[in-house]
């Protein structure tokens, strides 16, 4: 009994849908969608290109050991800002310092030396080629002295540049070999930020900029670059309109590698960090069409365009910039054509229209957040 009320419910359900649609069909054939028309608008326009990126600090090095030993007790932290000259490391230096004074006294011996020679030679005790023999002592004594002062110096490291110290890879009494990593300094005043653009897009800033440019950088004109972090918040300070071009292009995609620099006075960006520059253009004079007005065949965007004689003709269009709901055309429409907006699928090539209504592109532009046909 159950099975049967449920296979007389379900076929009452499948008659019900069929009803409704044919209602819905026939009453689309009673009430077609008013035809609405209307024309490009000419306007200053802001489009927004954004890129994935990488930042980089202005200088990053590693801080290495040049000398085998034990290290000292350190005041470091990770972290830690330091000064331009500011000991870093220092590795226990009595070997080297008896290692100096061993070479230092054996410049002294080879002075004292030439010093009675050249007195010998003066009086022609000795010949002057045997003065020329200490001479050469004393001057290779003083250059192992010199080697040992720097030997001595390299057992303490200094910062070459203000920045923060990364990552301390060892530790107070750490025994660490010659060129072994110590930490990493990154310099965050000025951050280096790393993004592709596509090979269309990049010859498209470079026409823009005119016949006389420097190679190694692009000048994107009318436009600001912007940085969005990852927490999707615009950071406060803008890299201007030049950037870097490197050398080489992405063969795998096309892309040209740019670089904008971002002024880091607060120290918020840090090496590593990931984004999304954001190409801020303003293009001039701009022909600017809703979206919903456009159609698509095999790839290629249309829109319908009303004659002086009313007739409906099918144009080509080529979309220069797609925004939230609206196109920037690039070549197939100026700003005295009549195109349909509303009624897209309505109308066919070489209808005439006598009855539709026409609304001007300001109106138009402002209200395309409605749902296309």
């Amino acid at each position: 009994m159950n099975a049967q009320r449920f296979v007389t419910f379900l076929a009452a359900l499948i008659c019900f849908a069929v009803t409704a649609c044919q209602m819905q069909e026939e009453r689309s054939r009673r009430d077609p969608q008013k035809i609405v028309a209307t024309n490009p608008k000419v306007q200053d326009i802001v489009v927004v290109q954004p890129y994935v990126c990488k930042l980089r600090s202005q200088q990053h090095i590693e801080i290495r050991a040049l000398e085998e030993g034990y290290l000292e007790q350190m005041n470091l932290k990770e972290g830690q800002a330091v000064k331009k000259g500011e000991t870093m490391f220092r590795v226990v230096p009595t070997l080297y310092q008896a290692r100096l004074e061993a070479e230092l006294a054996e410049a002294q011996v080879a002075e004292i030396e030439y010093i009675n020679t050249k007195k010998l030679g003066e009086n022609a005790v000795v010949s002057q080629q045997e003065v020329a023999v200490y001479l050469a002592r004393l001057t290779k004594a003083r250059a192992r002295a010199n080697l040992a002062q720097a030997e001595l110096n390299f057992a303490t490291i200094k910062a070459p540049f203000d920045g923060i110290i990364d990552r301390l890879y060892h530790q107070h009494g750490s025994l660490v070999k010659e060129k072994e990593i110590l930490t990493t300094l990154s310099d965050n005043s000025v951050m280096w930020v790393y993004f592709n653009v596509p090979e269309a897009r990049y010859f498209e800033h470079r026409d823009r900029e005119g016949s006389e440019h420097d190679v190694s950088r692009l000048k994107l004109v009318d436009s600001r670059i912007e940085l969005i972090l990852a927490n999707g918040k615009k950071y406060d300070q803008n890299a201007g309109n030049i950037v870097t071009v490197e050398g080489m292009v992405d063969f795998e995609t096309g892309n040209y590698k740019l670089r904008a620099d971002f002024p880091n006075p607060d120290r918020l960006l840090r090496q590593g960090q990931t984004g999304t520059v954001r190409v801020l253009q303003t293009l001039h004079n701009a022909i600017v069409i809703p979206q919903r007005a456009t159609f698509e065949i095999l790839d290629k965007q249309f829109v319908w365009v009303i004659g002086e004689d009313n007739v409906v003709r099918q144009r080509a269009i080529t979309i220069a910039h797609e925004l939230e709901d609206k196109f920037v055309i690039a070549s197939g429409l100026d700003a005295n054509d009549r195109i349909i907006m509303d009624g897209v699928l309505q109308v066919h090539h070489g209808d005439t229209l006598e009855d539709y209504e026409f609304e001007k592109a300001d109106t138009a532009l402002d209200h395309q957040k409605f749902p296309a046909e």
